[in-house]
């Protein structure tokens, strides 16, 4: 039965959306969008931006990009996490009063030798104020969770499975700073409960923060979320994922000419699994996704297998999107005449384009700008006996045809062949090199076509 979820993304707004943070969102979005979830589920969009020294609102716009350009919508409006300071010291203040949270006076360089000495005996370390009931000093004072010391904090995690936290190893988590501002541990507990999140879907470094802020849900009785925590992505070294690794933001995905179903597809097959499927496109997506299909094993970035993923993608868009989008990417952009021909060389042009950016590359012959001149390999065609005599009559041949389409060039290629009486390894390779300046191409005829009447003319002549 479809139950009622409601996920949310919550990153930091300190750059680029992150390929890591973009397959967490996927996963949360999947899932509240998804079979799994009932009407009325969601997925929310909260910004944690309580570190102001490093907070971006350049950042905060990327990550909305970012999330936009995937296709990942959220319901309602992005919550900001500072805004709320207010309700977050009002719960800590709470936890005062029903004694679950105490004032703590230990601060700086005492702070600091008497959690040394704590490791030392290898003792749990425990502020001397938590049990204090006499006079209290007058100086700021922060405000630590009252947690459990014995015992265990159990973890029910839907793809780690049951982990447990000895409470010896918890110590009494800060809510408040000496200064009043509330925790990242504090207010993410909060917000949660504030959104009605049930399920957080997060990355497995997180695992630690879990026994945490369990405790603290149990303090402040609020129920339980079901907790995913998925493994982090590496690179295909199986080491953590750097810049070595290759692009590590969206937008570069983006800028290489990666589309979003490509990229979307390639993030969920980093670390989830349905049978033997590799292409699963967003309708499927949604269908399929649950969270038992989540591995424990971290998941490699393979740049080539995301290319080729790309590639399905790119070969699905229509012939005018795909040009439209490609040279969208060009640092030259094509007139209207050179936009004609790669619309007309689009089908072909598909097939050697992994990405959007692959352009430049397999549309070689049309984009250059004639006359060109032919030297070394490129021009050995051309001194081939009777290479000449092969461009002056194909020129005056392909002159008087009045239909220029794939299947009348394919006739006049070989009609001339025949009637001089030669191979069609006599006549092609001279006919290709003067119209392609040497760039690869696809067979002679889809490359004339492509060209278009007027310009195969041109470059013959520029050749005789």
């Amino acid at each position: 039965m479809p139950q009622k979820i409601v996920t949310r993304f919550a990153p930091s707004p300190t750059g680029y959306l992150h390929i890591g943070g973009a397959r967490t969102a996927l996963f949360n979005w999947l899932y509240a969008r998804g079979a799994q979830a009932a009407p009325g589920s969601q997925f929310l969009l909260r910004i944690e931006d309580t570190d102001r020294a490093r907070h971006s609102e350049e950042a905060v716009q990327a990550i909305i990009e970012g999330l936009t350009w995937l296709g990942l919508d959220w319901d309602g409006e992005p919550i900001s996490q500072f805004a709320r300071a207010d309700r977050h010291t009002q719960v800590a203040k709470g936890l005062l009063e029903s004694g679950h949270a105490y004032r703590c006076w230990l601060a700086g360089e005492e702070l600091d030798a008497a959690r040394t000495k704590a490791r030392e005996d290898n003792i749990r370390f425990t502020s001397p104020w938590r049990d204090h009931d006499g006079a209290t000093p007058d100086g700021p004072y922060s405000v630590r969770l009252k947690a459990p010391i014995e015992g265990e904090t159990i973890i029910a995690d839907d793809v780690q499975g049951e982990v447990a936290f000895p409470n010896s190893a918890l110590d009494d988590m800060v809510l408040l700073r000496s200064d009043g501002t509330p925790t990242y541990m504090l207010a993410v507990i909060v917000d949660d409960q504030d959104m009605g999140v049930t399920h957080i879907v997060r990355g497995d470094d997180h695992l630690i923060n879990a026994g945490r802020q369990r405790q603290l849900i149990d303090a402040l009785g609020w129920d339980r979320p079901t907790y995913a925590h998925i493994p982090l992505i590496h690179g295909s070294d199986g080491k953590k994922l750097s810049k070595r690794h290759g692009a590590l933001g969206v937008e570069a995905y983006r800028d290489e000419g990666f589309l979003p179903e490509g990229v979307m597809n390639g993030l969920l097959r980093l670390g989830w699994a349905h049978g033997d499927e590799e292409i699963i496109p967003k309708d499927k997506a949604l269908e399929w996704f649950d969270l038992g299909g989540i591995n424990k094993a971290p998941a490699r970035l393979d740049p080539e297998k995301m290319a080729a993923t790309n590639a399905h993608y790119v070969a699905e868009m229509s012939d005018e999107a795909f040009i439209a989008a490609a040279t969208s990417l060009l640092d030259r952009k094509p007139n209207d005449e050179v936009h004609a021909r790669l619309v007309r060389g689009a089908s072909f042009l598909k097939e050697r384009c992994q990405k959007l950016t692959d352009l430049e590359t397999a549309a070689g012959f049309l984009l250059a700008q004639r006359p060109f001149e032919l030297t070394s390999k490129k021009a050995k065609p051309l001194n081939q006996e009777g290479a000449q005599k092969v461009l002056l009559d194909i020129h005056a041949r392909l002159s008087r045809i009045g239909e220029w389409s794939l299947n009348q060039l394919n006739l006049e290629l070989q009609g001339y062949a025949e009637a001089e009486g030669m191979s069609f390894g006599k006549v092609g390779p001279p006919v290709r090199a003067a119209v392609t300046g040497g760039h690869p191409s696809p067979d002679l005829g889809a490359t004339l076509y492509a060209l278009g009447k007027e310009e195969v003319l041109a470059r013959l002549a520029d050749q005789l």
